[in-house]
Formats: C-alpha cells, sequence, structure tokens
C-alpha cells in the first residue's frame, strides 16, 4: 500500500457516506424504543443488531465501530498509518479511563461504552476482570501497549482515581507530543495540542480546590493553557475560562461545573477535528471521519436510553447536539 494518504482516503471518504445525517438524529429524539429500533436497523448498524435489549444495541454499536474504524491501521503503511494509529491510541486511553472508573464504581463491563480503538474488546474485558489497576497494566502489557508502563507509573504514585487518570493523560499526551513531531501533518498535531488544552482544563476542573501540585499534572504540549492559567483554575478561578475568547475554546465562558465543561469541550473538539474533512491528502480527512464516527456512537447510545426509558426529549437533546 503507498505510504501517502491516498488510498487511505479514499476508503474512507466511502465510509463517512454511511455516517448518519442529522435527520435521523432529530427524528430518534422523539421515537418510542420500539420505533428507534426499526430506524437503527436501517442504518448502518443494523447487521450487528441481533436482540431489542439496551445492551443488544451497545453491541452493534461498538462492533460496528470497530469494524468501520478499528482497521484503518491496516488500509495504511507508513507516516498515514502512524497518524491513525496515534488517534486510535487516543481512544484507548479513553477506554481506559473509562474502565478503571467502572470496576472502581461497581458498574458491569457491558456498561461501558468503548471508542474503537487499537485493543479488542475481550482484552477491555479481562482488563476490567483484573483484581486491581496492577493486574490490568500487566494485561495491557501482554499486547506491548504503552499504556500499561503509563498505569504502572500513575499507581506507583497514587491510588486515587482521579488522580490516577490525570497521571495517565499526562504521560499520554506527552507521549504522542514526542511521537507527532516526526509526522508532517500540522493539522493533526495542531489537534493534538487542543486535546491537550482540553485535557489540561479536565483535570483542574476535576481537581479543583484538592492539594494536589500543579506541576506534577500539568501536560505540556498544548496551545492556549499553559502552567499558570492551569494553576488558577485549579484554585478556583474561573476567570481561565472567560479568557479564552478568540480561541477555539472561546465556547467555554460562563462554564462552572465539569459535567458543562466536558459537553462544551466536546463540540470544540469535535468541530475543530471536521475542519479536516477538508484535507484529502493528509491525515485531516481520517481525524474528521474517527470523530465523528466516535460522537455517532455516543450519540445513539444515549437516544437508546432516552427510547427506552421513555425520558422527555428535553432530558438528552442538549447532550447530543452540538452546533
Amino acid at each position: 500500500m503507498a505510504d501517502d494518504f491516498g488510498y487511505l482516503n479514499a476508503r474512507v471518504r466511502a465510509r463517512r457516506g454511511s455516517l448518519l445525517k442529522e435527520s435521523f438524529f432529530q427524528e430518534a429524539l422523539d421515537l418510542s424504543y420500539p420505533d428507534f429500533l426499526r430506524l437503527l436497523s436501517e442504518s448502518v448498524y443494523g447487521q450487528e443488531l441481533s436482540g431489542q435489549g439496551l445492551l443488544d444495541v451497545d453491541r452493534a454499536i461498538g462492533r460496528t465501530l470497530a469494524r468501520l474504524v478499528g482497521d484503518l491501521p491496516r488500509l495504511a503503511s507508513g507516516e498515514a498509518r502512524e497518524a491513525v494509529r496515534l488517534l486510535l491510541l487516543r481512544n484507548d486511553l479513553a477506554n481506559l479511563q473509562a474502565v478503571l472508573r467502572a470496576k472502581a464504581t461497581g458498574r458491569p463491563f457491558e456498561e461501558v461504552a468503548l471508542l474503537p480503538g487499537t485493543l479488542r474488546e475481550a482484552l477491555w474485558q479481562q482488563a476490567y476482570e483484573a483484581q486491581d489497576p496492577a493486574s490490568m497494566a500487566q494485561v495491557l502489557s501482554v499486547p506491548g501497549h504503552p499504556l500499561a508502563q503509563a498505569l504502572r507509573g500513575a499507581i506507583r504514585e497514587t491510588q486515587d482515581l482521579s488522580r490516577v487518570e490525570a497521571l495517565l493523560a499526562k504521560r499520554f499526551f506527552e507521549n504522542v507530543a514526542k511521537a507527532s513531531k516526526g509526522l508532517e501533518e500540522a493539522a493533526l498535531r495542531d489537534y493534538l495540542a487542543l486535546e491537550v488544552d482540553a485535557e489540561n482544563l479536565r483535570t483542574a476542573l476535576k481537581l479543583q480546590g484538592q492539594d494536589v501540585p500543579a506541576e506534577a499534572l500539568f501536560i505540556r504540549g498544548g496551545r492556549f493553557v499553559d502552567r499558570v492559567r492551569f494553576a488558577r483554575l485549579l484554585e478556583g478561578d474561573y476567570a481561565v475560562l472567560d479568557e479564552l475568547a478568540g480561541t477555539p475554546f472561546a465556547s467555554l465562558a460562563g462554564a462552572r461545573d465539569l459535567k458543562e465543561l466536558e459537553r462544551r469541550l466536546r463540540c470544540v473538539l469535535l468541530n475543530e477535528a471536521k475542519k479536516g474533512s477538508a484535507d484529502p491528502l493528509g491525515a485531516g480527512l481520517v481525524l474528521a471521519y474517527v470523530k465523528e464516527r466516535a460522537w455517532e456512537g455516543m450519540r445513539l447510545r444515549l437516544l437508546a436510553r432516552r427510547a427506552y426509558f421513555g425520558l422527555p426529549r428535553s432530558r438528552v437533546e442538549e447532550e447530543v447536539t452540538c452546533a
């Protein structure tokens, strides 16, 4: 296969044609659960739908995402493959954090919304079933995954879950920053820098008011959130968010809790990633596709639960909408 993005992007363009239209989601906001299942069965997710329960829907979503995203590294070589690998490793980090939270809170593995990454669902289940985080790291070390070493390092420093998540992100993004320097993909590097900013903002708000050293958790490599702003937000200075006017994070102004911050960040990063769809010869198109599919899966899971439990449209509309 060619070392550039030509073949890979041709395949991605074809797959983007199966992304669900916005009209699908607007219609689903008002459907009963049986009607939602019917609508889903008529989409690209239908061939994986083998039952009518919520877990059946979740499995169909997970398997479809794995099929349509997880094989992308095999469709490229050289720099193109490395760019895709970095994107899917980002999903691996989110999956590890989700598995850690689920295990700590007693949620069953079946309820963990995995993103398509470099590892199969079966390995994540093994990690979930491991006795403790150290054993999870051992499971991840079998395929030689870089997050195994990151997890070992994090749990050596703390047993607090929020801090473990923050240290995992710090190690991950700093390693990714080194790897991305070798790529000639400015759009991908710029986007990953925004991810660093977003993670710093999440961490600062999540650990706000706790006696934690800013230096130990701050991730280098962002564009708009420096160490000073990180420390200020960690100490409770929300003016930091208002100071981001004129940057891609301008919409964060006025956010005052973690849930609201994460919702707005999700939309900022999605919209920035989607700009790459105009890049037919580089990593931008793949970046847009990977993020669009992940957002699509999240929306479907939320809409399935709204329909299943008969919740009013207003309960989830804001969560499944990005301007």
